[in-house]
C-alpha cells in the first residue's frame, strides 16, 4: 500500500501534473506527526485526487457548454461522436473549440469578400444613376452632386421661409404653392391689362397693343425732340416750359 501511495505521490508531483493545490505542511507540526507514526506523509492525496475528480465532473459541464455554442454557431452539424461516450477528454473539447474558430475564420473571410463586392457594387450603381463612365470621374462627380444638393436644400429652405410653409413640407407642397401664386400673379396681370386697354376681348387686345405699337415710337420721337428744344430733361416740365414762351 505503501509503494502505491508513493507512486501516486510521484506522479502527482512530476512535471507533468497540474499544479498541486494541497501540499503537505513542512512545519513542526508535520515533522512531530512524521516521528510519532501519526502520519503518512500523504494526507494530501485524497484531497487532491478529490479535486481532480471535481475538474473532470467539470469537464462534462464544460463540454455541454460548448455543443450548445457550437449548434448556434455551427447548426449544421448537429452530430458529435462524443455525446454517448460517459467520459469527456480534453481533446473532445478542443476538437469543439477548433471547429468553432475555423468557421469563425471563414464567415471572418467571407465577409471581407461580400464587403469589397458590396463597396464595388455601390460605386458601379453610382456611375449608372450619375453617368460616371470612369472610376477616376467617381469624386468630382460626388463633390459635384454634394454641391448641388446642399444648393437644392438652400433653396428649398429659403421656398419654406418665403412661403411660410412648415419646414417638414415636402417638395410636392411647395411646388403645388409657387403654382397657386404664379396663378395668381397671372390673373391679376391679365386684369391689370384689361383694365388699362379698357376692353376684355382677347382680340381687342392684341389690336390694342398693335396701335400702341404704331403710335409709340413716333410720340416718343416727339418727346424727345420736346426735350431737346426746351432744354429740359423731365417730361413733366414740357407743358410749363411751353406756357413759359407765350
Amino acid at each position: 500500500l505503501l509503494k502505491v501511495l508513493s507512486h501516486i505521490d510521484s506522479i502527482l508531483r512530476s512535471p507533468r501534473a497540474p499544479p498541486l493545490i494541497f501540499r503537505p505542511s513542512k512545519g513542526p507540526v508535520q515533522n512531530y506527526i512524521k516521528e510519532n507514526g501519526q502520519g503518512c506523509g500523504f494526507e494530501h492525496l485524497p484531497l487532491t485526487i478529490e479535486m481532480w475528480a471535481d475538474q473532470l465532473i467539470a469537464l462534462k459541464d464544460l463540454h455541454r457548454s460548448l455543443r450548445k455554442l457550437s449548434l448556434e454557431l455551427l447548426p449544421w452539424n448537429t452530430k458529435d461522436p462524443q455525446d454517448n461516450r460517459e467520459s469527456i477528454r480534453v481533446e473532445d473539447l478542443q476538437m469543439i473549440v477548433d471547429a468553432i474558430l475555423e468557421e469563425l475564420e471563414h464567415k471572418e473571410k467571407n465577409s471581407q469578400t461580400q464587403s469589397l463586392q458590396t463597396l464595388s457594387a455601390i460605386v458601379s450603381h453610382f456611375q449608372r444613376l450619375f453617368d460616371v463612365n470612369s472610376l477616376n470621374g467617381v469624386y468630382p462627380r460626388m463633390n459635384e452632386v454634394y454641391t448641388k444638393l446642399g444648393e437644392m436644400t438652400n433653396a428649398m429652405r429659403n421656398l419654406h421661409e418665403l412661403l411660410e410653409l412648415d419646414s417638414s413640407a415636402p417638395p410636392t407642397v411647395v411646388v403645388d404653392t409657387v403654382g397657386k401664386l404664379c396663378d395668381i400673379i397671372n390673373k391679376n396681370v391679365t386684369e391689370q391689362v384689361q383694365q388699362l386697354l379698357g376692353t376684355q376681348d382677347i382680340h381687342s387686345i392684341i389690336n390694342k397693343l398693335e396701335e400702341h405699337e404704331c403710335f409709340f415710337p413716333p410720340f416718343q420721337a416727339l418727346i424727345q425732340d420736346l426735350l431737346c428744344l426746351l432744354e429740359i430733361s423731365n417730361v413733366d416740365d414740357i407743358l410749363p416750359a411751353v406756357q413759359n414762351l407765350k
